[in-house]
């Protein structure tokens, strides 16, 4: 072949894949009018933002008069130092439990100043690996720093708020299936066989909505029009759920979807004393839960300032932190009511969706309250999703083949994964799975936990809007003057040009 003919047809190969991704991209990178019309007609604009930011200086929200008044009880706090586990802790003393009455399990020490001070620094936090059998035994099993007078310790009853998870959303493979289950299953089997032998009465389990997500086919031919689930509409329908495992988006999903069914299993099971029994339910969080305090979402996105984006057009629900905590805490009380003989419909062995108040979102909208409300700090620089996409298939041979040797028990081949460079900080996210849950409009229905406790719902009515919580977001990282929260997880639901965080945490 003469070099000029090689050249020919190296230009030509190169000619076609430049036009097969903007093709693709065409396909991907769009909101289809009928979507947006039929759950989201109006688009965020910068004025928006500013009159909402406004607003939210003006109107405070406390959380004494949206939360159900204070119980007495005692509370386990399963990830307690971690984001949504450390809000639950946060809205606890808030509506005046006693610091002692709370006991945070956790593999890290809280470094959140929220719970690090004031009345928090009398929280009972123990250092336990959910993993480790013996390790939740003792934790649950030891003594309470606070008894109050009268109360003879038998008869105070105790809920356990189970938030932690280890979020390995970027695997898809079931090899790797075993890396997820044993925090996310094994861990919860743990809490709930310590739950049972300590008389809890109550137990609320933080599930997630990805478990609905079905994985979606992105490469397309030239003559599909879209990719398959383009738009997925979720409810808490179970019927629903992908059935195997090459139909959900990750090993995150699936590992969660298997703990969540032993928590509903667990429901009504007698305690040991003879007396009651144990009550669960499972809230299923819509998309990434984002808020001060670490998260992976928006957070990380005002920390990174520069982030790369390809999902503009994707429409989604987001759902609040201090809106995901609301939830926990209605589901205790409906739980608690059932124990006492309520005569409304039984919640108990449950999964409720719960997303923000309002209409879903675009990132694009998000993008653009961040970056008005920043002052242009925050940018989201467009990439094509397509070539991502290619590139995320390199990433993820990567990361299988260093996993995979490292798993592997053939002494050799462990050690042959030390030579495998292994994708660190945003990188290790930008695999497949990440594009099945950012590349499909995703649409949750929470109208069941809205319901009232007579109609068989949780009562659950979320106090903020995404564009209302965005702007609080905001203001709490300008007040911080920049510092964030780390949360121990990659990078975050998306690709920054930024600090990198390590990954392998179990908070949520």
């Amino acid at each position: 072949m003469s070099p000029i003919i090689a050249l020919l047809f190296l230009f030509s190969v190169l000619l076609l894949l430049y036009l097969y991704i903007r093709l693709n991209d065409a396909k991907l990178m769009k909101l289809p009018h009928e979507v947006a019309s039929a759950f989201s007609p109006h688009r965020i604009s910068a004025r928006d933002a500013l009159e909402a930011a406004a607003k939210s200086e003006t109107v405070r929200l406390d959380s004494k008069t949206f939360l159900p008044p204070r119980t007495g009880r005692r509370y386990i706090v399963v990830g307690g130092a971690g984001f949504l586990g450390g809000w639950i802790v946060r809205h606890l003393l808030e509506r005046g439990e006693h610091p002692k009455q709370i006991r945070v399990l956790d593999i890290r020490a809280p470094t959140r100043p929220d719970l690090t001070t004031g009345s928090a620094k009398d929280v009972d936090f123990r250092l336990v690996d959910i993993s480790d059998r013996e390790q939740v035994q003792v934790a649950f099993s030891a003594p309470w720093l606070l008894t109050p007078e009268g109360s003879p310790p038998a008869e105070i009853e105790t809920t356990v708020f189970h938030t932690a998870a280890n979020i390995r959303f970027y695997e898809r493979d079931a090899r790797l299936l075993r890396l997820s289950e044993k925090v996310n299953v094994e861990g919860t089997q743990n809490v709930l066989d310590a739950a049972r032998a300590t008389g809890v009465s109550v137990l609320v389990y933080t599930s997630s909505g990805s478990v609905s997500i079905r994985r979606a086919r992105l490469w397309l031919w030239p003559w599909e029009k879209r990719p398959t689930f383009p738009v997925q509409t979720i409810d808490d329908d179970d019927s629903r759920l992908p059935r195997r495992h090459e139909e959900m988006f990750s090993n995150y999903a699936a590992s969660k979807l298997r703990a969540e069914r032993l928590v509903r299993a667990a429901d009504q099971t007698p305690l040991p004393s003879g007396k009651g029994q144990l009550r669960t339910g499972c809230l299923r969080p819509g998309n990434g839960i984002y808020g001060t305090g670490g998260d992976i979402m928006c957070g990380a996105y005002l920390a990174r300032q520069v982030n790369p984006s390809w999902i503009q057009d994707i429409l989604q629900n987001f759902i609040y932190v201090e809106n995901a905590s609301l939830a926990h805490f209605c589901y205790e009380q409906r739980l608690i009511e059932m124990t006492r003989g309520s005569p409304n419909p039984d919640v108990g062995g449950q999964a409720f969706g719960i997303v923000d108040a309002g209409p879903p979102v675009t990132y694009g909208d998000v993008y653009t309250v961040l970056t008005t409300l920043t002052d242009g700090q925050t940018v989201f620089p467009r990439l094509s999703a397509t070539a991502m996409l290619m590139l995320s298939h390199i990433f993820e041979g990567l990361h299988l083949l260093r996993s995979l040797t490292a798993l592997s028990s053939n002494p050799f081949l462990c050690r042959l994964s030390r030579l495998v460079p292994a994708p660190t900080g945003d990188l290790i996210n930008l695999q497949p799975s990440l594009f099945s849950l950012t590349m499909v409009h995703l649409i949750w229905d929470d109208s069941r936990a809205r319901k009232s406790p007579e109609k068989g719902g949780l009562g659950y009515e979320p106090q903020w809007t995404t564009l209302s919580a965005l702007c609080k977001l905001v203001e709490e990282h300008k007040k911080a003057n920049g510092r964030f929260e780390v949360r121990s997880m990659a990078g975050g639901i998306g690709f920054g040009l930024g600090r990198a965080q390590h990954h392998g945490e179990w908070r949520r």
